[in-house]
């Protein structure tokens, strides 16, 4: 397997869901901060992007997109991944030309991404979905659109326009893509410049607690170098806790995590959380944006 197909390994999970023959693969360079410095939308607007939703995948507001296209051309997608799930999730960006960006949007409203299509809705309660965000001249739509694998349910016409998003879908990421990178680049790691730390207490309970030894280690090993935790609720008072993790805290975050797993306690105030780590786009700044984009 090339280094070209690893690169679009974890896309393509997501992208079977959508097509039937789909070839994942792609791979190329882009500086950390904004692509091409010319264009018609703003360097950090999100002009195209594609998220799973319903019960595919993580839970919501931890949930990354597929693919998230911005207004200079970076393309931001999940990286390689394997089990057990990196703390950290592995994300990799590449640019695409101004003019290419506008075909993309092109192509995504004549594959039906404009609003005005009915893809139905499959006759299977919690069928996975997928949210398309397609930026046009005044708005933004966000189209919700049910897994096209072969749910029942769906009138001809509604299979019709799932089948020329599904081309339209395959059509992003092959060799010579809408998406595919420039021949004899290489991918970058996307560098975020805030995460997210959404927290549930931890099994372990108290740092420190009891007599379990890899309590004593957490507590040695795993200090948490953001704002106390748990943070301010997500979402209605019940929700999880969150902090936004920047700066020299956020370095000292990312080589903690490094090479460890989502299982991973951390302790905070004399207390083991258990955190999930989501990095921030470049249109997110802060916690609140996980649920406003949620």
């Amino acid at each position: 397997m090339t280094d070209i197909r690893i690169r679009w390994a974890a896309l393509a999970v997501f992208l079977l869901l959508l097509v039937t023959a789909c070839d994942p693969q792609g791979e190329t360079a882009n500086p950390d901060g904004p692509g091409q410095p010319e264009g018609p939308y703003p360097a950090d607007a999100v002009v195209f992007q594609m998220t799973p939703t319903g019960e595919f995948g993580s839970p919501p507001l931890v949930r990354i997109p597929a693919i998230s296209v911005y207004g200079d051309g970076r393309v931001i997608s999940e990286g390689p991944m394997t089990l057990p799930w990196p703390a950290l999730p592995k994300l990799q960006v590449h640019s695409i030309a101004p003019e290419d960006v506008s075909t993309l949007l092109d192509s995504a409203r004549a594959a039906g991404l404009d609003g005005a299509v009915d893809f139905g809705t499959p006759a299977v309660a919690d069928a996975p979905t997928a949210r398309f965000t397609v930026r046009g001249a005044n708005d933004t739509e966000q189209i919700d659109v049910p897994d096209l694998t072969d749910w029942p349910g769906f009138t001809a016409d509604q299979r019709a326009a799932q089948t020329r998003l599904r081309v339209f879908v395959a059509s992003l990421t092959g060799e010579s893509g809408l998406l595919a990178p420039a021949k004899g680049d290489s991918a970058k790691p996307y560098v975020p410049t805030a995460v997210a730390g959404i927290t549930s207490r931890s099994a372990e309970g108290s740092a420190g607690r009891g007599d379990s030894t890899s309590e004593l280690v957490f507590d040695i090993n795993n200090p948490w170098p953001g704002p106390t935790l748990p943070g301010e609720p997500l979402g209605s008072g019940n929700g999880p806790g969150c902090v936004t993790v920047t700066g020299d805290a956020l370095q000292t975050l990312i080589a903690a995590a490094a090479g460890e797993t989502t299982a991973m306690p951390w302790t905070s105030d004399g207390e083991s959380w258990t955190v999930q780590l989501r990095p921030l786009l470049p249109n997110e700044t802060s916690c609140g944006d996980l649920v406003a984009n949620g």
